[in-house]
């Protein structure tokens, strides 16, 4: 496991730095501020949940990576699922948080439109790295409990900054 933890060290280093450089775009709409260690957090749970009911699955020799396994595509669609219903109400929050403390420099429509956008895309890039993880566990005849929940939360750490600044640079 050390090789791959130096690599997912190496990658957490690099979402770092390109959240250094959205720093004066943070400083400017606070309510965007909030979203990004709440939007980091929900992607790599997101990517969590999923890799644990795919390793369960594994384990119980239930999970075949045919693209017509229904218990596959069931979790990859409840992924999704669970982003639309709940990246709204982060955005919400965010939005709300914003309007407690000081006058919003974004409108409700807009937080709420760029948390939608970055969750729903995250969720479906987080099935991806997952599903990807899986099976090169799979593959490697390695325990997916080991590996692809650490490589699926670090992952997502890095898209979960990306997405959501392209969102921002969508949607602001």
């Amino acid at each position: 496991m050390l090789p791959v933890l130096v690599v997912l060290t190496a990658i957490e280093l690099g979402s770092g730095l390109v959240l250094d450089t959205f720093e004066g775009t943070l400083l400017r709409y606070p309510s965007l501020l909030v979203l990004v260690p709440v939007t980091i957090g929900m992607a790599g749970n997101l990517g969590s949940i999923l890799a644990a009911r795919l390793s369960t699955a594994f384990h119980l020799g239930l999970l075949t990576f045919d693209p017509t396994d229904d218990q596959l595509a069931g979790n990859a669609v409840a992924t999704v699922g669970l982003a639309v219903t709940v990246f709204p109400f982060v955005g919400a929050g965010a939005w709300l948080l914003q309007w407690l403390l000081s006058e919003p420099a974004l409108a409700f429509g807009t937080v709420v439109l760029v948390a939608l956008t970055s969750g729903v895309a995250l969720a479906v890039l987080a099935v991806l790295v997952t599903l990807t993880a899986t099976y090169a566990a799979y593959h490697f005849e390695l325990d997916p409990d080991d590996v692809v929940i650490p490589v699926v939360t670090n992952v997502c750490d890095v898209l979960g900054v990306l997405v959501l600044f392209g969102a921002v640079r969508l949607f602001v």
